[in-house]
């Protein structure tokens, strides 16, 4: 073992743009009925969801966008009912800009 330093970044890294967003979109966990969620963040590459019920880490998902479908995800990070997702393929910038005009909160 051996000791080591760290500093807060000056900002976040993050692959893509990022929307805060507000819109409901089901999610099917396997061997799981569908549940609703509320995606408040949203990039190409991923989203932050609120959930109305325990969701594990490492989780791949089903989410149903509005206007796209389902989208295959995995659950990256979950803490009790908030959970971070990557798309197994990003979103295109039409199908990011679309949700983002109809649902974005920053207009």
């Amino acid at each position: 073992m051996f000791a080591a330093e760290y500093a807060p970044a000056a900002r976040p890294f993050r692959r893509s743009k990022r929307a805060k967003v507000e819109l409901d979109a089901p999610t099917e966990q396997s061997g799981m009925a569908r549940t609703l969620c509320k995606v408040v963040d949203l990039s190409i590459h991923g989203c932050r969801l609120l959930t109305f019920s325990h969701i594990d880490r490492d989780q791949p998902i089903w989410l149903n966008l509005p206007g796209l479908g389902m989208i295959a995800a995995m659950v990256v990070w979950a803490d009790d009912l908030v959970a971070g997702c990557v798309f197994h393929a990003p979103l295109s910038s039409d199908a990011f800009n679309a949700l983002v005009s109809r649902h974005g909160l920053l207009h």
